[in-house]
């Protein structure tokens, strides 16, 4: 159970919903309500079958690549690291992918499903979330469920940002994903010292 509320806590962290709302709120404003009811639930939609085809395939890729296990998890809590230090020291995940926002036609995928739902961080990190060499098949089936868990709170945060904003405002959201990232790189450090002690130390 304490394994499962990490990992949870771990994708909420990494996948940060309350970050998305002022992007979504931002990339929908010239839109009706009944059309960002919809983005917001197809967005989501497309952020997991991103996250779910790395999940499925990810490793597969790294593999063909003759990419070890070890200098994977390394790498990628590298790179989940440098991830969290720009939720934690940027400018801010809202302010930054509200400024990529060039077509409102297309905000669905861009940026609403991704890069701000399904990010580089979130691929990352259900990629070593479902490692075929340390996971089970039922454990990864758990990950995805809990992906899926988080993927449906994050279209339900979407589907009242206006209430969202309202109530913890600007500040509030800025300041969750700071604690979000501090959370994620500290996942991350753990990565990278597992990587290598098992690299040097494994049998």
């Amino acid at each position: 159970m304490h394994e499962l509320i990490t990992k949870l806590l771990f994708l909420f962290a990494v996948i940060d919903p309350i970050g998305s709302v002022p992007v979504y709120l931002e990339a929908t404003r010239e839109f009706d309500d009944f059309s960002k009811k919809k983005i917001a639930i197809r967005a989501s939609a497309v952020a997991f079958m991103i996250l779910l085809f790395f999940i499925v395939v990810g490793q597969l890729i790294f593999e063909g690549m003759e990419v070890s296990i070890d200098a994977f998890q390394i790498s990628g809590g590298v790179i989940l690291f440098l991830f969290a230090l720009t939720m934690i020291f940027g400018d801010g995940k809202p302010e930054k992918e509200k400024t990529r926002i060039t077509d409102y036609r297309h905000v669905t995928v861009f940026p609403v499903a991704i890069p701000s739902i399904a990010s580089p961080g979130a691929i990352m990190a259900v990629v070593l979330l479902t490692d075929n060499q340390i996971y089970s098949v039922q454990e990864q089936m758990v990950t995805t469920l809990l992906v899926a868990i988080i993927i449906t709170l994050t279209a339900l945060l979407l589907l009242v940002a206006n209430r969202v904003q309202k109530i913890i405002g600007d500040y509030g959201i800025m300041v969750i994903s700071k604690i979000m990232g501090l959370i994620l790189g500290a996942y991350a450090v753990q990565n990278i010292l597992s990587g290598i002690k098992d690299y040097f130390f494994s049998s």
